[in-house]
């Protein structure tokens, strides 16, 4: 068998042909036969088709390409393939060749194509890789899924749930003489600046103006022309550290001047929002949110500093918080003893306009629906974040202990009249909640060790509403 080498062609008409090379050896005739269904006649040269190709040009193209000079065909530039231009005679030839070669060649497969009677279906199955196995299971085809576009992904947000408040997204949009004549609650006058050699943020309370008259929820509110407004500070998202102004009496212009630091890492403060909040104190009714400031710290200079009025808006916090109270439980099984320690208390509701709060903490002993013993602590002049550190002690059987509850009250000391309640929690068999009723198991579970907790006071109504042991009690 005589073999001819082939001449190099182009990289772009070899992917063209590839898939038309059945077999590695092949001749000319079979080559038809891939397109004409017809057998292998011609006795000619067969020709070893192998990559890299030779240099020299098979006679059986450089006969077909003078047959196609005399055809009129037309192609396009694509289908001729592209050479390097040299100034070489011998490379300018070899290149001509090369084109005019691959041209016949590729006229001729056109050719082929078109003389055969249809193109057969190629079944290909896919290559399984792995290990062998005589069960096979079948491929099942895969199901089209819907492609949600921008529109359809962001709809699935509520922006509501990332606001502070409900008028939140709207107030982001307008400029604060906007917010002012929309809602009309007034302004608030006020500074920020961190010391970085201390590590501390200063949080200046100036002052109000233009606050709105007082509204009374319960018609208990004795003076309806004037307010008595205090400010409340904290750092989002942590609510529980927050600080407090003194409450000015009758005036909806207070002037506060107050300071309050918070340590805090600087860059833990850029992340914080500071939400300054204005209420109304009323010693004989529940106080009342008038509005809300909200700075993101990210926004501002805090090493220069700065300050600010801003127009307050609507709160969704219409409930005033009543403050916390620390307190450690500890019950001891071999000598019947139900040991009680008050520690703190933090940011409780003033009770009193010109000195804050005198406030005690009453501890009172139920079983099932019975008073049976009563203690309380001193009370501490004049602030409200006070700190107690007392223990008391109750004789408690411990066949008796699942019936037992332990009501604490919250008072402000008033020497011309009666107590003024600030809130309540009741710990034990009828638990006024979930964290209430938590440290009462963990008690139960730890014998002879004490167990702290903080807890959020709670208004005598919704005590008295969930715990039967609340309605037992003054």
């Amino acid at each position: 068998m005589a073999y001819i080498q082939l001449e190099p062609l182009n990289e772009g008409f070899l992917s063209r042909i590839s898939d038309l090379l059945l077999c590695r050896w092949t001749c000319r005739h079979c080559c038809q036969k891939c397109y004409e269904s017809s057998c292998c006649q011609s006795s000619e040269d067969e020709v070893e088709i192998l990559g890299p190709f030779p240099a020299q040009t098979p006679p059986w193209l450089l006969a077909s390409r003078s047959s196609d000079k005399d055809g009129n065909s037309v192609h396009t530039a694509s289908e001729v393939p592209l050479t390097p231009r040299t100034n070489s005679p011998d490379r300018r030839c070899s290149s001509s060749d090369t084109s005019k070669s691959t041209y016949s060649l590729t006229r001729r497969i056109s050719s082929l194509d078109s003389r055969r009677p249809s193109s057969p279906l190629i079944d290909i199955k896919p290559i399984e890789f792995g290990v062998l196995s005589a069960k096979k299971e079948p491929i099942q085809p895969s199901v089209l899924r819907r492609t949600y576009t921008p529109d359809d992904y962001f709809r699935k947000f509520e922006p509501r749930l990332y606001s502070l408040g409900s008028n939140s997204d709207d107030v982001d949009f307008l400029t604060d003489a906007e917010i002012l004549s929309k809602y009309q609650l007034g302004m608030l006058h006020f500074s920020t600046q961190y010391d970085l050699l201390h590590n501390h943020l200063t949080v200046r309370v100036i002052e109000a103006r233009d606050l709105p008259p007082p509204i009374s929820h319960d018609g208990a509110r004795q003076d309806m022309a004037h307010s008595n407004p205090y400010v409340k500070i904290c750092l989002l998202p942590d609510q529980k550290n927050s600080k407090q102004t003194g409450v000015k009496r009758k005036t909806q212009k207070p002037v506060f001047e107050e300071r309050y630091t918070f340590e805090i890492p600087f860059l833990e403060a850029q992340r914080r929002t500071l939400l300054l909040t204005v209420l109304d104190f009323d010693k004989f009714s529940r106080h009342c949110v008038i509005g809300k400031v909200a700075v993101p710290l990210c926004e501002v200079d805090l090493v220069k500093g700065g300050h600010w009025w801003k127009a307050l808006i609507p709160s969704s916090q219409n409930e005033v918080e009543l403050g916390e109270l620390l307190l450690s439980l500890n019950y001891l099984p071999s000598a019947g003893r139900l040991n009680v320690d008050v520690i703190r208390a933090k940011q409780l509701l003033q009770t009193d306009v010109s000195q804050g709060s005198d406030p005690f903490v009453k501890i009172q002993l139920v079983h099932g629906l019975k008073l049976v013993k009563t203690k309380k602590t001193s009370f501490l002049r004049g602030t409200i974040d006070p700190f107690y550190n007392e223990s008391f002690s109750f004789k408690v059987p411990q066949e008796e202990l699942e019936n037992a509850s332990l009501v604490f009250t919250v008072f402000g000391h008033n020497m011309k009249s009666s107590n003024d309640f600030i809130g309540r929690i009741v710990i034990g068999q009828y638990s006024s909640g979930p964290s209430e009723s938590n440290h009462w198991q963990r008690m139960l579970s730890a014998h002879r060790t004490a167990v702290e907790q903080w807890h959020s006071l709670r208004s005598r109504a919704e005590c008295d509403r969930v715990s039967p042991a609340s309605l037992e009690v003054t």
